[in-house]
């Protein structure tokens, strides 16, 4: 996200970031829109930053249990390789490779694995979060620290970027996984199903609610956009 214009909660316009990388001065609001899910006000415009399409991809196919995968994801993280996406789910771990045609192929031959075919319409199902596995509910989104090590929660689990994100399946009471959440150093997110008693999202502490009353009450005074949308009071 570069930049954005928006209505705010008193009808005036605004703009925020530009159309080029290095436009940012104080505090980055263009960012801050991305994450606030139409609470503070009515994006009207967007400037994105874009890539083009690498040379050459290819993804390749592993089999290892859970802790082996998340160790595997962090230790090739760690080396000059062309990793641009990583999966694990159901013990198989799948690793794109994307970039010039010489390093792609120098990483598969360091790599090895089984190459996949229909790759590309692997990871757009996984971008859109498009496959029967995120069809089920109650289903989490938990975002934590790469290095964590598995959860232990026995529960349905789809692990992606780089070990960051964790999908779960799972029945316990939110306050068991915001907790399992919290110890893997992040927090725990209500993706589909029921919202538990405690809202969708992990609740924030006190100084940390403190900065988004006050970000509600500068864009949107009144109260106009999406309220409790993120939480009850705001």
């Amino acid at each position: 996200m570069l930049g954005v214009r928006i209505v705010d909660g008193t009808g005036q316009p605004l703009r925020f970031g530009g159309q080029v990388i290095k436009n940012v001065a104080g505090y980055d609001v263009s960012r801050l829109m991305v994450g606030a899910l139409g609470t503070l006000g009515l994006l009207t415009e967007v400037s994105l930053k874009v890539l083009p399409k690498p040379a050459a991809e290819t993804t390749l196919q592993f089999e290892f249990d859970e802790a082996a995968a998340i160790a595997k994801m962090n230790q090739w993280a760690g080396q000059p390789l062309p990793l641009s996406a990583t999966s694990w789910h159901a013990g198989a771990l799948t690793v794109r490779l994307s970039g010039a045609e010489s390093a792609v192929h120098a990483a598969h031959a360091k790599l090895g694995g089984e190459t996949q075919k229909e790759a590309a319409a692997f990871w757009q199902r996984l971008r859109d979060q498009a496959t029967p596995f995120f069809d089920k509910r109650p289903l989490w989104r938990l975002a934590v620290k790469p290095t964590a090590l598995p959860l232990k929660l026995g529960d349905a689990m789809w692990i992606e970027w780089g070990g960051a994100v964790r999908w779960l399946v799972s029945d316990r009471p939110a306050t068991t996984l915001r907790e399992a959440a919290k110890a893997a150093g992040g927090h725990a997110t209500l993706f589909r199903g029921d919202a538990p008693a405690d809202g969708v999202f992990t609740p924030l502490a006190p100084a940390l609610a403190t900065l988004h009353r006050n970000l509600k009450q500068r864009f949107d005074p009144r109260g106009i956009f999406n309220h409790g949308r993120l939480y009850p009071d705001f």
